[in-house]
């Protein structure tokens, strides 16, 4: 009876352990096995894609004049303050005119002594010219020698040259007198336009140089604010998507309430190159747009973000950016070559071999990829062109199971977006 009674024990023990053990094994494979990744997806939709291009830059105005002296001296009178509206032809600056005073009484000196010497030429010729046909009468009846009607002819060719050489000094002291009367009359400067004085670069009292001498003292600019533009720096790789006449939108950090709208009139065809000949040399081309809309509280080189639109479609398939992934080939999972051991056609056969793009389908709970042909794009949905169909589901998020997780043939289970976002919510305030 005992020795059954420990056999019964051994067996129900031996049962035992081959559930634990069969336990163990399932909860270890289970355990090992891959569940399906959580995914959003997304109908195939029609949408108006409106593909754009984004700069930034500073507001200029349509045109700007930079005020200089001709004539050097000090400042008696200055009429504006900066930021002042001026009229055209408003007295400005009044420059002291003492010194071109001295030089105007200067020139006319020269000038009158010029003409002075004017009636003494004059004079010496008429006497030449007498001796001369005095001295030819003579030689006529033999009463003079041929040396002297040789003398007496270069005598009158001097002095006609002397008469000609200071006729031609005189028109000459007549035009310094003229330019130093006109530099003179220009101590006192006018606006030369109606507009707003943006920049002030003298006080009263202060003395400036002409620009008669050198480049001279800018004194202020003058600008007007009435048409006013953004001068941005578009990158190489976009401004041949820009065309003259596109629409763009501007807004301005300094008023961030507002959104202005622009036109594109004007494409530099000079490129503008920082940190040549380095890893981070930039080509960028500047595009000037005119702004439409109007707002008093614009100011010259405030700092703008424009985005210019270069094409709009309407009706065309089109799902969210993030969907896309591209397709890796074996090639490109082994790594890049060191660009170095490549020859100059290996490099552009890469360049040209771009990877295709494609997409993870959804149907009954597993995925399956797609290359499709892509066009342009918005600030969230691209144009498919090719390899979709109208309501078909694809995968849109989350980004790292889209372009890592995923495989061909995986099991997905759907979840909201909605339900991720407080899912992750949830995690945030946990930690």
């Amino acid at each position: 009876m005992a020795k059954k009674s420990s056999r019964k024990g051994l067996v129900i023990t031996l049962i035992i352990l081959f559930v634990v053990i069969a336990a163990t094994a399932v909860w270890f494979i289970s355990g090992r096995t891959e569940g399906p990744v959580l995914v959003s997806v997304e109908p195939v939709q029609l949408r108006t894609i409106t593909q754009s291009v984004s700069a930034i830059g500073r507001l200029q105005p349509e045109l700007m004049v930079k005020v200089s002296s001709e004539a050097s001296g000090e400042i008696i009178f200055l009429g504006v303050r900066d930021g002042d509206t001026v009229s055209k032809g408003q007295l400005l600056v009044r420059i002291q005119p003492d010194i071109m005073e001295t030089q105007l009484s200067q020139t006319r000196a020269a000038t009158e002594s010029t003409r002075l010497s004017i009636s003494v030429a004059k004079a010496e010729l008429d006497r030449t010219e007498s001796d001369l046909k005095r001295i030819a009468e003579l030689y006529k009846k033999e009463y003079a020698s041929k040396e002297e009607l040789d003398r007496a002819r270069a005598a009158y060719e001097s002095a006609s040259g002397r008469y000609s050489q200071t006729r031609a000094d005189y028109q000459r002291a007549q035009g310094a007198l003229q330019q130093t009367q006109a530099t003179a009359n220009r101590t006192t400067i006018f606006s030369p336009m109606n507009g707003v004085v943006t920049y002030l670069g003298v006080e009263n009292g202060e003395k400036v140089v002409g620009t008669a001498q050198m480049q001279g003292t800018e004194m202020m600019r003058i600008a007007d604010l009435r048409v006013m533009n953004a001068w941005v720096d578009v990158d190489e790789n976009d401004v041949a998507m820009i065309s003259l006449g596109d629409t763009a939108r501007v807004r301005i950090d300094a008023l961030p309430d507002v959104s202005m709208r622009g036109i594109v009139y004007e494409i530099s065809h000079s490129p503008k190159v920082s940190g040549q000949g380095t890893q981070e040399e930039v080509v960028n081309f500047q595009v000037r747009i005119r702004l439409i809309d109007k707002d008093g509280r614009m100011r010259p080189g405030m700092s703008c973000s424009v985005d210019i639109e270069t094409e709009t479609k309407s009706n065309v398939l089109s799902i969210p950016i993030q969907a896309v992934t591209v397709k890796q080939s074996g090639a490109e999972s082994n790594g890049p070559a060191d660009p170095r051991m490549e020859n100059k056609k290996d490099a552009v056969d890469k360049r040209k071999a771009r990877p295709e793009s494609m997409v993870w389908m959804h149907n009954n709970g597993t995925v399956q990829e797609r290359v499709v042909k892509t066009g342009i794009s918005d600030d969230g949905f691209i144009e498919i062109v090719s390899g979709l169909k109208k309501d078909e589901s694809i995968v849109t998020s989350p980004y790292q199971a889209i372009s890592k997780l995923l495989k061909p043939g995986a099991k997905v289970r759907v979840e909201d977006p909605e339900a991720r976002k407080d899912r992750f919510r949830r995690l945030r305030q946990e930690q």
